[in-house]
């Protein structure tokens, strides 16, 4: 069954791993590997509330096993929205896991936190992940012109 848990101090292996995955360097905002300590000062000063963060991430789990983390960021809690962002550890891709995180982690988002929209920047040729997109329910708004050094971008956004 698939969940989300604030992170915890267990999770620098995974975030270590995942963040440190060059192949996902394209779709993401980090493009250099990090350390462990910067992972560990990362995990020691997250208090896991988005209004004090100005981000939130959550781990995602299968009965008990890590296998992906999902955020909210850029935060505008005056305009209640934010941006998604999502990785899966790449043995888990393909098998719906991503649907079932950003379903619940919308649900958080629109029902507790009351945000009025959420989107998520794709590349173009990102096709998997503009279809889990799309089959959640969210459609795309800009494109966004040589937004990365390897491709274009939509924005693909859902409102409450």
């Amino acid at each position: 069954m698939i969940r989300l848990r604030k992170i915890e101090p267990s999770d620098l292996p995974f975030l270590y791993q995942w963040e440190n995955d060059a192949t996902a360097w394209a779709d993401g905002a980090n493009h250099n590997p990090l350390s462990q300590q910067d992972l560990r000062a990362y995990i020691e000063s997250t208090t896991g509330d988005i209004y004090s963060d100005g981000q939130l991430r959550l781990i995602i789990e299968d009965d008990d096993k890590t296998i992906g983390c999902i955020d909210l960021f850029d935060f505008d809690p005056r305009n209640r929205r934010a941006a998604i962002g999502m990785y899966i550890a790449p043995e888990y891709r393909g098998h719906g896991v991503g649907h079932v995180a950003v379903k619940q982690l919308e649900a958080y988002a629109f029902d507790f936190l009351k945000l009025r929209v959420l989107y998520a920047v794709i590349a173009i040729n990102n096709i998997p992940c503009s279809s889990l997109y799309q089959k959640a329910g969210y459609h795309p708004s800009s494109p966004l012109s040589a937004w990365t050094l390897e491709s274009d971008a939509i924005i693909w956004v859902k409102n409450q």
